[in-house]
C-alpha cells in the first residue's frame, strides 16, 4: 500500500457509475416486480452499500477507510437499469475505489436477480463519474448532448478541476 501517513485527514468525496442493459422483457418484470427473487433494485442498493464498507477486502492495496456516507441509486431506463453511486469520507486517501466497487457490486446484482429471466444481460460503462478532495485536485466526466449505443444521451468528456 502507499504510505499516506503525512497526510492530512480531508474531506473525499466520489460519484461513480455503471449501467445493466437488459432486455424490454425482462425491464417490464423489473418494473413490475415480477422477478423471481425479488426487487432487484433494492438489493443492489443494499449490495452496493455493503461492497463499498469492505473495498479494501475486494482490491488488494486498497486503504480500509472510514466511510462517512455512501448512496446507491440505481434505476430503471429505457434499455437497463442505471446506477449511480456516492461515497464520502474525512480520509487522508480517496474514495474513489469504494464509489466503484459500489457501483460494481449493485450491478452485479441486478444481473444475480435477473439471471433466471436472461443470461444475457451486459454489465457496461463503469466509471468514475465525479471526485473531490485530496492533492491531485477535483475530477469531474463531463455529459455532452449525443445518443450512446444504450439509447441514453451522452458522450463522456474527461476535465480536471483545480
Amino acid at each position: 500500500m502507499v504510505n499516506v501517513t503525512a497526510k492530512s485527514l480531508t474531506h473525499r468525496s466520489a460519484m461513480a457509475h455503471a449501467f445493466v442493459k437488459m432486455t424490454p422483457r425482462v425491464l417490464a418484470a423489473v418494473r413490475k416486480l415480477e422477478n423471481p427473487k425479488g426487487d432487484p433494485l433494492e438489493v443492489a442498493r443494499i449490495a452496493g452499500i455493503s461492497a463499498a464498507k469492505r473495498t479494501s477486502e475486494w482490491i488488494p492495496l486498497c486503504h480500509p477507510l472510514p466511510l462517512t456516507h455512501i448512496d446507491v441509486h440505481p434505476r430503471v431506463c429505457k434499455n437497463g437499469v442505471e446506477i449511480r453511486t456516492q461515497v464520502t469520507a474525512a480520509a487522508q486517501t480517496g474514495v474513489e475505489m469504494e464509489a466503484l466497487v459500489a457501483a460494481a457490486a449493485a450491478a452485479l446484482t441486478v444481473y444475480d436477480m435477473c439471471k433466471a429471466l436472461d443470461k444475457g444481460i451486459e454489465i457496461s460503462e463503469l466509471f468514475l463519474l465525479e471526485k473531490t478532495g485530496g492533492e491531485s485536485g477535483d475530477y469531474l466526466r463531463v455529459v455532452k448532448n449525443n445518443k450512446s449505443q444504450n439509447g441514453r444521451k451522452g458522450i463522456v468528456r474527461s476535465t480536471k478541476r483545480a
